[in-house]
């Protein structure tokens, strides 16, 4: 039976007793540790030991990140250039640890790779950390952080790094919850209900994901009969072929069609070229995912097209369903004679045009990283 396998993230030295209360809650609780310093971490004679630890990371179901009062040792710059630093950014309001790149400890990297690998983490911060961190929070522009000393930070240049990571992570637009510990009690409590309600949560989902699916196939048949007595009701051979094409294919047209600031769409897509191809006549360089500012209270994210520029598309689909049913509707509809893909595009386009909604996607004539700064302000005034 495959075990959790969790990644333990801290410097050793100062938290070593931690780090074996850890290590025998984690393996009590049938989970796999993944720990350096009890050799749980492969470190390949060809590339140095930061490298493994950073590619261990990715292979873990979950990170749990403790932060005490130590940085530990920097980072090599080939790892660290290796992060995308644009894109953590966009994540968060706390953003200083970027300004000294050189100066990210290997702890520090092992977490901004776990973050780009969208792995969930769980931050637990010294609770004497945390105090001092609180009092460095309100007096930093003051101009006189570097001549004070934080009794719980083992060297006194390396407390803003520290302390700046802090506000990078609780400052995330998500999975940013940072928890005080101080003894370890707190840490195994606090595991043992966010477990436990992960795996309810789990299964409540499971069970709604099987009634949706149900639901969803009852209507599904409902509408193959609408379609179907439609469809014996059209005299015409070739009426009856252009209305399938229409229901087959309403949904790529409608989605190319909503691309209203290119002028050569409607040639575009009458082209018998792969989705692939499509992506790139678009002038589309990057995908992503995002919130939509107009929907303030929802926190559903959908498909993001970025361009060259960094200008940007919202699309109404999450990014799964573009690469799967969209792609697919393309590359089926990419194929039909032109004389078809004509007739089809006309059908559609008049009635899209006629009824003046937004479908498909949207143009945004701001920056991607502009807009996720600003869906991290918002969510902070909605908090």
């Amino acid at each position: 039976m495959a075990a959790l396998k969790i990644f333990v993230s801290s410097t050793c030295y100062d938290l070593n007793i931690i780090r074996g209360q850890m290590r025998t809650f984690l393996s009590s609780s049938g989970h796999e540790p993944i720990m350096s310093d009890y050799n749980d971490v492969l470190f390949d004679p060809r590339i140095h030991t930061h490298e493994s630890c950073v590619q261990e990371v990715k292979n873990a179901d979950i990170i749990i990140l403790i932060i005490g009062s130590r940085f530990g040792g920097t980072a090599i710059p080939k790892i660290t250039s290796n992060v995308d630093i644009e894109g953590l950014k966009s994540q968060t309001r706390g953003t200083k640890i970027f300004d000294t790149i050189d100066k990210l400890s290997i702890t520090q990297l092992e977490i901004l790779n776990a973050i780009e690998s969208d792995i969930p983490i769980f931050t637990f911060v010294d609770s004497r950390v945390s105090y001092d961190h609180h009092f460095y929070e309100k007096n930093k522009n003051k101009g006189i952080i570097d001549q004070l000393d934080f009794p719980s930070i083992d060297k006194k240049d390396t407390a803003i790094y520290i302390f700046e990571f802090i506000n990078f992570l609780r400052l995330r637009s998500k999975n940013n919850s940072v928890i005080d510990f101080s003894k370890f009690s707190d840490i195994e409590d606090y595991l043992r209900k966010q477990f436990s309600s992960l795996l309810q949560r789990l299964l409540f989902e499971q069970r709604n994901k099987v009634v949706e699916e149900k639901r969803l196939d009852f209507l599904s048949k409902q509408i193959e009969d609408i379609k179907t007595a439609i469809l014996t009701t059209i005299p015409s051979d070739e009426l009856k072929e252009t209305a399938k094409g229409a229901i087959q294919f309403r949904g790529i047209i409608e989605f190319l069609l909503s691309f209203r600031n290119i002028d050569n769409i409607e040639t575009i897509a009458l082209k018998n070229i792969d989705w692939q191809q499509l992506i790139t006549e678009l002038g589309i360089v990057e995908f992503s995912e995002t919130r939509d500012k107009r929907r303030k209270y929802s926190k559903r994210l959908f498909a993001a097209l970025i361009r060259n520029d960094r200008k940007f598309y919202i699309t109404p689909y999450e990014l799964s369903t573009l690469f799967s049913f969209i792609s697919e509707d393309w590359n089926e509809f990419s194929k039909l004679p032109d004389q078809r893909k004509t007739a089809l595009l006309n059908a559609i386009k008049d009635n899209f045009i006629a009824r003046d909604i937004n479908r498909g996607i949207i143009f945004i004539e701001e920056t991607f990283e502009e807009y996720q700064r600003d869906l991290l302000e918002q969510a902070d005034d909605e908090e």
